[in-house]
């Protein structure tokens, strides 16, 4: 195969891994601190026990995260070291200030949310589990920074190939990073609320579930509930910066060949892009107009327009409606979901078995959702690196096409591995709850009441 190709591959199959894991970690930190909060304020043991049990899935995904982050670090001096030639300028600070102000303080508090509880005070405990919390947004602020400037590039010069910096507000503040990051950020929160949910209720089918079983579930399906809207317009919003900075884009997710007014929205479609059509197309008239651009007679640009710099289609056009179509079940899940066990008066044991089963299938949707949207953002990008300025081709490296191949091929092995054993592993936490009459060491009321009463 093509070097590039594999180079592609191999940092794609690394990326799909690893993300997995930030995707969790970002919101179970916000969700570990809610639980931490409730314990606190109202001295009800199954939210320590909550605690507890998901602190130990955050360090099993925190543990895969960095171990993955590293190696992926590894690929910019093997697969593109041209990349860095040309861009560092621009990456190296951010990807620095990622490493101080994120990945330092995750790392320095993690030991104390993890084994300080007990050892020592509430207060400190509480303040350890919020900078844990803050640190892995503040890590999601910077990357989709950088990513986001490799997507809508502003605030730079380039000198003799080389890209400086201008403004780093331009740079940090690009006009796709509030949409990409606000969208990540809603999407790492649906999945760590499916994930609370179906494990949940996988305890609930095997007969394990704790007392903090039915609180967790309850957390999970209202914080569903309550963001998929949300994220639906934040989608929205993200469409239309998208149509404004990549048209080629939107033409590649909408399959629009040719520019036309009053575009339909296309159901389903084989596109061909040798023949530039669409084959068995089903679709609503003038409905992607209306919502590509808020106007059913607006003029959608077509890729007839980008002819030879436009990213391929099927990718694109497939991916995006996966994360959709994953977005409108989760959506109807945690909807419906919500609405029965309110109707059971949150009585967990209640709740229908074809429902449970339900909230399991759907425990790594929004894995589903997140990897299928950043397959579209990122493969949206290509033939470019940084959009409209540097193409991929021009920053890989020459390795050559066996050595690539043999370690994608490692690479992939085990992450496949990987991935098992922490299914594996959560499977068994699930099956295998904390001892809920086990408390640790100072667990008393008057260290409960150390942050309520102010006692240092």
């Amino acid at each position: 195969m093509d070097p590039l190709i594999l180079a592609r591959l191999q940092f794609a199959a690394n990326m799909s891994f690893h993300i997995l894991f930030p995707t969790i970690t970002i919101a179970l930190g916000w969700g570990l601190l809610f639980f931490r909060w409730r314990w606190l304020h109202t001295r009800n043991d199954a939210w320590l026990t909550a605690y507890r049990f998901w602190t130990k899935v955050f360090a099993l995904s925190f543990a895969l995260g960095v171990v993955s982050g590293i190696t992926m670090s590894f690929q910019f001096g093997t697969n593109w070291p041209g990349f860095m030639e040309r861009v560092g300028n621009v990456a190296g600070p951010l990807l620095g200030y990622e490493v101080l102000t994120a990945f330092f303080l995750e790392a320095t508090f993690l030991g104390v949310m993890l084994f300080g509880h007990g050892r020592v005070s509430e207060r400190v405990h509480f303040t350890a589990t919020f900078l844990v919390a803050f640190g892995t947004t503040m890590s999601a602020f910077w990357i989709l920074s950088l990513n986001s400037w490799m997507q809508t590039p502003t605030g730079h010069e380039i000198v003799n190939g080389e890209f400086h910096v201008r403004s780093w507000m331009e740079v940090i503040f690009n006009p796709s990073f509030p949409y990409r990051l606000t969208h990540m950020l809603l999407a790492s929160f649906l999945t760590c609320a499916f994930l609370i949910t179906g494990v949940s209720a996988w305890q609930l089918l095997k007969g394990t579930a704790s007392e903090a079983t039915p609180k967790a579930l309850r957390f999970g399906l209202s914080l569903a509930a309550l963001l998929i809207p949300v994220q639906i317009l934040v989608g929205d919003l993200h469409g239309l910066n998208t149509l404004e900075h990549q048209p080629q884009k939107i033409a590649a997710i909408e399959g629009i060949w040719h520019t036309e007014r009053s575009a339909p929205l296309l159901l389903f479609a084989w596109p061909d892009e040798a023949a530039r059509e669409n084959r068995f197309a089903v679709g609503i008239p003038k409905a992607g107009s209306l919502i590509l651009a808020h106007d059913a007679n607006a003029q959608i640009r077509g890729l007839n327009e980008f002819e030879g710099a436009h990213p391929p289609v099927k990718p694109l056009f497939f991916g995006f409606r996966i994360m959709v179509g994953t977005g409108v079940l989760m959506l109807l899940t945690s909807w419906g979901g919500w609405f029965l066990y309110r109707r059971c008066g949150w009585d967990a044991q209640a709740l229908p078995r074809p429902l449970l089963g339900l909230f399991t299938v759907m425990t790594f949707s929004g894995w589903l959702a997140t990897l299928a949207g950043w397959y579209v953002t990122e493969i949206g990008r290509q033939p470019y690196i940084v959009y409209g300025l540097l193409k991929t081709a021009d920053v890989a490296s020459g390795t050559p096409a066996p050595h690539i191949a043999l370690t994608f091929a490692a690479y992939t092995g085990l992450y496949a591995l990987l991935i098992v054993a922490y299914v594996s592993v959560l499977k068994y936490l699930a099956e295998h709850p904390v001892d809920t009459a086990a408390k640790p060491p100072g667990h008393s009321a008057q260290a409960v009441a150390e942050v309520a009463g102010g006692t240092p």
